[in-house]
């Protein structure tokens, strides 16, 4: 007779505890799972507004600056940061894709 044969099966309250377990870890991945979705179709359905604000904000500045006579600074500041965003944005791409490759 071979020795798998006569092991004992978990118990009832260890099987009740791995079968708790488990749906446990499923209703936590559900809660993150809605929560994360939550808040992306929050930031999804707020960007229309702040697309309008910011091109708002940029008549406000440039037609300040025609008044005023000062130069928009908002313009080329924002152009600076934007500058960056790209320069590492393609940075961290090509560090990406040099990682990916070498495996």
């Amino acid at each position: 007779m071979h020795a798998y044969l006569i092991t004992a099966k978990p118990g009832r309250l260890n099987r009740a505890v791995r079968w708790a377990g488990r749906w446990a870890l499923r209703v936590l991945a559900l809660t993150v799972m809605a929560g994360l979705g939550a808040v992306v179709l929050a930031v999804r359905c707020t960007r229309p507004v702040i697309n309008f604000v910011a091109t708002r904000a940029a008549w406000l500045e440039l037609w300040a600056a025609s008044v005023t006579g000062i130069g928009p600074v908002g313009a080329a500041v924002g152009s600076g940061l934007t500058d960056e965003f790209v320069k590492e944005f393609h940075k961290a791409r090509a560090s990406a894709a040099a990682a990916g490759g070498a495996r």
